[in-house]
């Protein structure tokens, strides 16, 4: 595995980071646009992408705007919305097959960045603000997106685990938005909240493909006309909590499985040279099929339908999630904060150790067949603002001990239980 080879550069405060290669058959382009998680700003934020994908000034209806895609030999095109740390970040990118493989009268890297260019900075106007169709729909399609959340009970709980657990911290925000803000959004409103986030936000965008820094800088300049005052830089989390007692929250809805989830805090974020400690710990947790919640609440209790645990490294909070019984609530906590506890107290075992950093391991090496997932991790640098190469980091992997388990196991304290049930009989 070789270091991170990502060429850097800057064209109109745009931060530009390209992987030269010819390994693959495609050009991976990732546009990321960042800015602090905020309740004035979340929703229409969320919902920008949506309406700017309905259309541009070339291709102003949306069948258009998708033949061009078919033009260029299939380009995919997409979008993402998602927080990380405190904050909430639109990725835009496409996918577009090296011209060496089809033949075409003109580069179509130089068309590609013509068309994500011209999405960008160029969407289609009526009366000087977005297209007031597509903005009505789109903010429906938001809502029902919001909406939909309750329908799928396990990724409900966890953000109500979420939210209760940063109550007052704007990381409770959904980077959706808040649907309630949903209605009062007109198109005048959007395109002035547009024009504003095209000024302040953080844009990164990462090329990986068979071509130069030199010539995707020249492709920005010459597609992405935007006067940008400053080049802002992401500021890392700064974790501060206290270890006040837990809180217990009980909900319920029409569901026939409990899910409980318990929210934990710790003071290890992707920046610190703890990280790697942070994952392994996590992995003996709840990651893999052989981790301490899978085996004791599931396998050897058959307490649980499922039972696992994540760790966000850029907020430095960790999230169990089991689905139980209403009934076996309280054995599944207590065999689940023993499981806490004995990681505390150094009860890991050589296997646990072995199979875990296998499976570490084995990510970071398969994220080198995706050229998606080289730029998503080189993107944790730019916002941690940490140098880390995968392959530094399997380094770190490899060299950690039970001591250093243990160690990480101090620095993660439980915060809030959040327990949904089913309904109350009659």
């Amino acid at each position: 595995m070789s270091k991170s080879l990502f060429e850097r550069g800057s064209v109109n405060n745009i931060r530009i980071h390209v992987l030269p290669t010819q390994r693959f058959k495609t050009f991976a382009i990732s546009l990321y646009a960042g800015i602090p998680l905020q309740e004035e700003t979340v929703t229409t934020t969320g919902l920008i992408p949506f309406v700017l994908r309905r259309g541009t000034v070339s291709y102003p209806e949306t069948t258009q705007f998708r033949e061009e895609l078919e033009r260029l030999y299939g380009a995919g095109f997409g979008f993402d919305i998602y927080k990380r740390g405190d904050y909430q970040i639109v990725q835009l990118r496409m996918d577009t097959i090296n011209d060496s493989f089809v033949q075409s009268d003109e580069p179509l890297l130089d068309q590609s960045f013509a068309f994500l260019g011209e999405v960008l900075t160029k969407p289609v106007l009526e009366d000087g603000k977005f297209r007031s169709s597509y903005v009505t729909a789109e903010k429906e399609t938001v809502r029902k997106k919001l909406e939909s959340i309750v329908n799928d009970k396990i990724r409900y709980a966890a953000e109500r685990c979420t939210e209760e657990m940063f109550r007052g911290d704007p990381y409770r925000l959904h980077p959706l938005g808040n649907r309630v803000d949903i209605a009062a959004i007109t198109p005048e409103v959007l395109y002035e909240a547009y024009q504003k986030w095209l000024q302040e936000a953080s844009f990164d965008l990462y090329v990986v493909g068979d071509t130069t820094l030199e010539e995707i800088s020249q492709l920005v300049a010459k597609n992405f006309p935007i006067s940008r005052p400053s080049e802002p830089v992401y500021t890392g989390t700064q974790i501060q909590f206290t270890e006040d007692e837990v809180r217990k929250v009980e909900e319920r809805l029409n569901v026939n499985q409990g899910k409980l989830n318990l929210g934990l805090r710790t003071s290890i974020t992707y920046g610190d040279d703890r990280y790697a400690s942070a994952l392994v710990y996590n992995g003996i947790l709840g990651s893999y099929p052989h981790s301490k919640l899978f085996i004791n609440v599931r396998e050897k209790e058959s307490l649980a339908y499922y039972a696992a645990s994540r760790y966000d490294g850029h907020k430095g909070m960790g999230m169990i999630q089991a689905g139980i019984e209403v009934a076996n609530e309280e054995k599944a906590l207590e065999i689940i904060k023993n499981q806490l506890e004995d990681l505390k107290q150094g009860k890991i075992s050589e296997l646990e150790m072995s199979q875990t950093k296998a499976m570490i391991r084995n990510q970071l090496v398969e994220m080198q067949d995706s050229a998606f997932e080289q730029i998503a991790y080189d993107f944790n640098r730019v916002l941690s603002g940490k140098e880390r190469s995968a392959e530094e980091l399997l380094q770190q992997i490899d060299r950690i001990t039970p001591e250093d388990v243990i160690e990480a196991a101090q620095t993660f304290h439980l915060d809030t239980i959040y327990f949904l049930q089913g309904e109350k009989e009659e």
